[in-house]
């Protein structure tokens, strides 16, 4: 038993760090893979690296504190110590002063757009990683970097498409519907996940497109309720609805403007939280349009039934399965890697089992038991993902996918529309309350989880004792070259052989060539004009 427990403890609270908390507690005391300082080209090159890798993790939903934390780590690796990082929204600003002779350097670059697309932060984190260990120099972190950003999705759009499908669908057993309701909420979620994408290839602004996704989540519940009540069936509109919109829902960075607003960011996190609300008021807007158009066809959608069905689907244990469910086809939604989705899974699953157990056992409230989830989500899934080499930002934002207010927003809409004020109000504070405290849960559990972390000198003094007969030590030491420094990982070996350049090393060849062509034009002119007349041919 004894072993046991010290092999759970090993398990949880040793091993490996988060890239943000190894670069927050130990940064590199000295340049580990240094560039010529008074090189302006190659100091450069180094803030625009660092640049380019924080426009990828801000995207991906890194907040502001921890996206600063590693575009200087980067830096400092490679010897750039007096720098300056601002982020604001979108736009990231880099200062650095190398020399004394030399005037600073800027670099000012912005992010477009922040997406659910989480294929290439897993190996974005890798090489900050490698970098902050100095494994990597600067021309190897470009290749690298220019592979990630130009490589493909790792599997096609329509497995994406399908796998929005099952989540609205495992939301939908997880509110309680039946296979009916999940999938009608499925194929609907995949219609407005498609128009939804084909929109914004035409630049349509994401606020209409919440507009036509609350719309289209309306339309195809009210037309299956008024065929399921002439058939004498049972089919909840309220439950589709909710299903579907948990999947508009999922895409905004309400948990990312949290956590700048608690990090010391309020600006970034007042903007993020105004852009959540707008978008959230696009879909109840969208919403109320679909309400009234359906009455004006004749089609009135009954009062809220909050109750769960009858039968096996409407037990506990399938609505944790569904839970989990849900993540895991979130995260096959955002193209995550196979190891982040059983990560982010069992993550869920635990934060599902709280849920209910305060919910149903202790008898707690709904809010009361969400917080209590994301506190377990930011604490189980920071401390798997960190044992797992996964950025905890994937766990996060996946596993409380499950537990957004869906189901509340409409329920405040539809009393709004209904003259009940005070029911509608209650409902939408209620929507607002649970998001926000599913924010600051994933945040605080975060905390904890950095928090508990073993040192590494403890482990390092367990190494040095004798280990018993048969056992291997509990940790290797670090593959080194024979120039002292880490070796590079295999696959980005593998990446170096292919011979693909970034656009900084082309335009380094590029300007070195100029440069032989431009001294031995200037040689050929000097010997030209030694020449005697004697020496001229006509």
């Amino acid at each position: 038993m004894r072993d046991i427990i010290k092999k759970g403890s090993d398990m949880l609270f040793s091993g490996n760090r988060a890239t943000i908390d190894a670069i927050r507690m130990a940064p590199p005391p000295s340049p580990l893979a240094p560039v010529n300082l008074s090189d302006p080209v190659q100091v450069h090159a180094v803030m625009d690296l660092a640049a380019r890798i924080g426009d990828l993790l801000l995207a991906a939903g890194t907040g502001n504190s921890d996206a600063k934390a590693q575009i200087r780590g980067i830096m400092s690796a490679y010897g750039l110590r007096y720098t300056h990082v601002d982020i604001t929204l979108n736009t990231i600003n880099v200062y650095a002063r190398f020399a004394n002779d030399q005037p600073p350097t800027n670099v000012f670059r912005v992010v477009h757009q922040l997406a659910t697309d989480f294929s290439h932060i897993t190996e974005v984190d890798r090489l900050v990683r490698s970098i902050v260990a100095g494994a990597t120099p600067l021309d190897l972190a470009q290749k690298i970097l220019f592979d990630i950003e130009t490589s493909p999705l790792p599997y096609r759009n329509r497995y994406a498409l399908l796998s929005w499908g099952g989540f609205a669908a495992a939301v939908a057993l997880l509110l309680g519907g039946g296979w009916a309701v999940a999938i009608v909420a499925g194929i609907t979620t995949i219609f407005t996940v498609f128009a939804n994408a084909w929109l914004a290839s035409k630049s349509l602004p994401l606020f209409f497109q919440n507009i036509l996704g609350g719309f289209a989540a309306v339309i195809p519940a009210a037309i299956t309720f008024a065929a399921a009540d002439a058939l004498d069936l049972y089919m909840p509109p309220s439950l589709i609805i909710g299903s579907s919109i948990v999947a508009l829902l999922a895409g905004l960075t309400l948990v990312q403007a949290l956590q700048d607003g608690i990090t010391g960011a309020p600006v970034t996190s007042a903007a993020r939280f105004y852009e959540t609300l707008v978008q959230t008021g696009g879909i109840i807007t969208g919403i109320a349009a679909g309400i009234q158009t359906m009455s004006v066809i004749g089609i009135t959608l009954p009062p809220i039934d909050t109750s769960h069905t009858s039968g096996d689907l409407g037990t506990v244990p399938i609505q944790i399965i569904s839970g989990a469910a849900a993540t895991v086809f979130f995260c096959g939604a955002c193209f995550c890697e196979r190891r982040a989705m059983a990560i982010a899974g069992l993550t869920a699953f635990i934060a599902s089992v709280a849920f209910f157990f305060i919910q149903d056992v202790l008898g707690g409230s709904y809010v009361v038991a969400d917080g209590a989830a994301s506190i377990m989500i930011g604490l189980a899934g920071g401390l798997l993902s960190r044992r797992y080499m996964i950025p905890p930002q994937i766990t996060a934002a996946a596993g409380i996918t499950p537990f957004l207010p869906g189901l509340a927003l409409y329920r405040g809409m539809s009393s709004l529309l209904n003259d009940q004020f005070v029911v509608g109000m209650s409902n939408l504070g209620v929507a607002l309350t649970t998001a926000t405290c599913l924010a600051a849960g994933v945040v605080l559990g975060e905390w904890v989880a950095r928090r508990i972390r073993r040192p590494r000198i403890l482990h390092r003094y367990n190494q040095l004792r004798r280990p018993k007969a048969g056992k291997r030590p509990t940790e290797q030491e670090p593959h080194l070259d024979q120039h002292g420094r880490v070796r590079q990982p295999l696959h980005w070996l593998r990446r170096q052989k292919k011979g693909s350049q970034s656009q900084w090393l082309l335009d380094r060849q590029m300007r070195d060539t100029e440069d032989e062509a431009r001294e031995k034009a200037q040689q050929e002119g000097t010997e030209a004009d030694t020449d005697g007349p004697d020496d001229v041919k006509y």
